[in-house]
Parts: C-alpha cells; structure tokens; sequence
C-alpha cells in the first residue's frame, strides 16, 4: 500500500506539468474559488500561470488552477492578455453597446506577480466599449461591444503607449454584443463571441475575414502551443461562477473542436 500513493502522487504531478505537451494531455483545468460575476477572459503568462478576469475579481493561479492571488477591481473587467511583464485588461465603466457611444473604455494594467494595479490608459476610441484584448509585435489590439444590426466587428489598434493608431474592419457580420475575448496564435486572430449559438471568427494578420464557426470561446481563448489552445468554460453552482480550461484544437470545417484524447 506504501507503494501505491507514491505511484499516484507522481502520475498526478505528471498530469498537471507546465509543457505545453503534458498540459495537452490534461482534461481540464479548473480555477479554485467561485465568484460572483461570470468569467470574461484568461490569459497565460511565460511561466504557465493562468490569469482570469471574472467581472470584479482579477484572479492569479499557477498552471493547475491553485489560487495564488485574487484582487477586487471594478466593474467590469473584462478580458486580458500579457505583455512585457505586466497584465492589461479591457475595461468598460460606462453604457457597454449603447448605440450613442456612452462606454466609458479603458485599459488597466496590473503587475503580473503581484497583481498591484501599475497604471491605467484611455481607450475612448471603443465606441461600443472596451470587452476584450491582445497584444501582437509591441502593440495592442481592443475589441468590445456591437448594437444590434452593425454587419461588422472592429477592432482598435493602440501603440505601446496606447495611443490610438487604426480602427480595424471585420467582416464577420453581427455578432451578439460584439467581440468578447480575443487572442493572436498560429498566425491568425481568434475571436470569441455571444450569441445562440455562441460564434468563433477568424481573421488574418490584417484582419481578413477568414470564417465564422459555432464555437463557444467566448469566457476565453489562450494560445498554448501551435495547434493548441485553452478555450474557457463557466459553470454556475448555487449561483457562484467557476473558471475551467480545456484544450481545443484547429479543425478546418469547424474553426476549432475540443480536444479528444
């Protein structure tokens, strides 16, 4: 019996490694605690911590979902990337997809050890309200909200510094409320967004339409190693939301599939 647990404790540790190739042979990743507010992105940093944005708490784990540090922040965070060091988040404080404009969108950036809040950057170019972002070559890329009828998506380019640059056109057609979470992996931008079905678009390096797929990565999407990706889940229990990983992959016909050992 003494040589069992060994045995098992190893085989767990294997399960739950940082490579991209043990962390695609695992089922799920779930983050510990519960919340209040729905899941709205994740992010990856260098060393496989998983950072998650769940409305008014900005949550840190290590690569198994263990809680290293929470934080409160204000309503409503949404989805994040990593950049430099540092954790920067869509953020909305106004009317998010009011047809006028009256999104009050930021981004806050957060130390990425510590998570202590280092600086925040108006984005008041988001129209609709900032719900999503990633970063690609130095720059960022901001995505949010959509009223209903616009036949396209659009995604605003900031430098490093966050002066705007571009407003970028996406030909996806309308989707509910717009881009929520949005991620640059394997030469291509992904694009989760609401609706029923929830919607997937994929878009070049220049943001050419390149298709629109019924697939759910809407809580979040993170680009894990090429041909890879998390793509979040948000079960509700008792009425507290949970944060769970699982490993998608591309598919041609249908954008991305889950991943089937």
């Amino acid at each position: 019996m003494n040589r069992v647990v060994p045995i098992l404790f190893f085989a767990a540790t294997v399960a739950f490694s940082q490579t991209a190739s043990a962390l695609s042979k695992t089922k799920s990743i779930r983050c510990e605690g519960d919340y209040k507010y729905h899941l709205q992105g994740v992010c990856r940093d260098d060393d496989g911590n998983l950072y998650w944005s769940f409305t008014t708490d900005l949550v840190k784990t290590d690569p198994t979902g263990k809680l290293i540090r929470k934080i409160p922040v204000v309503n409503h965070h949404g989805d994040l990337c990593f950049a430099n060091g540092k954790i920067y988040v869509a953020v909305n404080l106004g009317r998010f997809n009011d047809p006028e404009g009256n999104a009050d969108s930021w981004v806050y950036v957060y130390d990425a050890k510590t998570l202590k809040e280092l600086a925040t950057h108006p984005v008041q170019e988001v129209f609709h309200g900032a719900g999503g972002m990633d970063s690609r070559d130095g720059k960022f890329f901001v995505v949010g909200g959509l009223p209903d009828g616009v036949e396209e998506n659009y995604v605003y380019e900031y430098d490093a510094k966050f002066k705007f640059a571009k407003k970028h056109v996406v030909k996806s057609g309308w989707t509910r409320l717009g881009i929520q979470t949005a991620v640059w992996h394997d030469e291509a931008w992904w694009f989760g967004c609401y609706g029923s079905p929830k919607i997937l678009v994929k878009t070049d390096a220049d943001f050419k339409f390149l298709g629109r797929y019924e697939f759910d990565c809407s809580l979040g999407i993170v680009g894990l190693a090429p041909g890879k990706f998390y793509v979040a889940e948000g079960p509700v229990v008792e009425k507290r939301h949970l944060g769970v990983l699982r490993i998608a992959q591309p598919d041609e016909k249908r954008g991305l599939v889950l991943w089937v050992e």
